[in-house]
């Protein structure tokens, strides 16, 4: 079965809305379990509300195409109060976004594989190596791992600000990757 991987945030209510969207996608793994990054918060950059956000990284074996996979997602956004339409810069319940599935290349249906947000954001980048830091990214050929380190250390003026917070899903502390 093919790796799904999906980004998670949340700058309204975050520990409710990703604790109901890890819930949701638990479902969809089932019975192999989730895998988690850390959590981090960033700022919310650019953004009509200043209100900080909490991201993360999960990863699963799913039979699900890319497009049902990615259909499903927004319905757990919807499920938690995302309106739908153009929401972007706004403060938001719930954003899931399916970076990887698998090798897959291209787009299917709504989503472009691999998402160009993980070679953009720090956000998105740095818990994914935390959690998968020796697979290569389908098109780049680098490991998450390398990849991040290359970000990291690269022009210091691209530097975005995140930190590890402590969070807790089903009574474990999500502080390092992690099968849940």
């Amino acid at each position: 079965m093919p790796l799904a991987v999906l980004g998670l945030g949340s700058n309204i209510q975050r520990r409710h809305h990703l604790t109901r969207a890890l819930d949701a996608l638990a479902t969809l793994a089932d019975p192999a379990p989730l895998r988690l990054s850390p959590v981090y918060e960033s700022p919310a950059v650019g953004f009509e509300d200043d209100r900080p956000f909490y991201n993360l990284v999960v990863a699963f074996e799913t039979e699900l195409s890319p497009t049902a996979l990615n259909d499903r997602c927004k319905r757990i956004e919807r499920d938690n109060g995302r309106p739908a339409g153009p929401t972007k810069f706004v403060a938001r319940t719930l954003d899931i976004d399916l970076l990887l599935w698998g090798e897959a290349v291209g787009r299917h249906g709504d989503a472009c594989l691999p998402r160009e947000d993980i070679l953009r954001y720090a956000f998105v980048l740095h818990p994914l190596a935390d959690l998968l830091p020796s697979h290569a990214h389908p098109v780049d050929g680098r490991t998450f791992g390398a990849l991040w380190a290359a970000f990291d250390a690269a022009d210091q003026s691209r530097a975005q600000p995140h930190w590890p917070v402590d969070f807790r899903w089903k009574g474990r502390l999500v502080s390092r990757a992690t099968d849940a």
